[in-house]
């Protein structure tokens, strides 16, 4: 199976935040910015795998800072790391004050997604290959975090098993 770069998956999408975009502290609503995350995600894990491809997870969106209406928010994905049909898929979301140019990290998040053959069954994904420092270190850390995922995911699972799925009015 071939391998890529992290490059070869990277989308940059710039925007600014307007008034309904954010929420009652005047700050981008979380909302908007996990359905932008998951959006522009999915075009790496594509772009990677030259497949059809599904989200299995959002493990985790970390909100480091909040977002303003004087901000443009700038989201870099790429692949981070490869299983067999899997992806994880690094999110950077860097806000930039257009007034003064100051830039900082707003928020970072992992995604999984699932590359699907023709027939909506798993299918191989191309190894990556990490060149940046930031690639490297992110590349290292993905079996561990491959790991944890599989844990959470079978708790998950148990738990599922034992909720109702009865309409709680009857």
């Amino acid at each position: 199976m071939e391998t890529k770069t992290c490059n070869e998956s990277r989308v940059v999408r710039t925007s600014r935040i307007f008034p309904n975009d954010v929420n009652n502290h005047n700050t981008l609503f979380g909302g908007k910015l996990i359905s932008d995350i998951d959006m522009i995600a999915s075009i790496s894990a594509v772009r990677h795998s030259r497949a059809e491809c599904v989200t299995a997870s959002i493990d985790s969106v970390d909100f480091l800072s909040p977002i303003t209406p004087k901000d443009s928010v700038c989201i870099e994905t790429y692949v981070s790391s490869t299983g067999t049909s899997s992806m994880e898929i690094f999110v950077k979301v860097i806000a930039e004050n257009l007034m003064s140019g100051d830039r900082k990290i707003a928020a970072t998040a992992f995604l999984t997604f699932v590359a699907l053959d023709d027939n909506g069954k798993p299918t191989k994904v191309p190894g990556i290959i990490p060149e940046t420092e930031e690639e490297k270190k992110l590349f290292e850390t993905g079996k561990e975090r491959a790991e944890k995922r599989k844990i959470h995911r079978k708790s998950s699972k148990e738990l599922a098993s034992v909720l109702t799925v009865h309409k709680p009015w009857e």
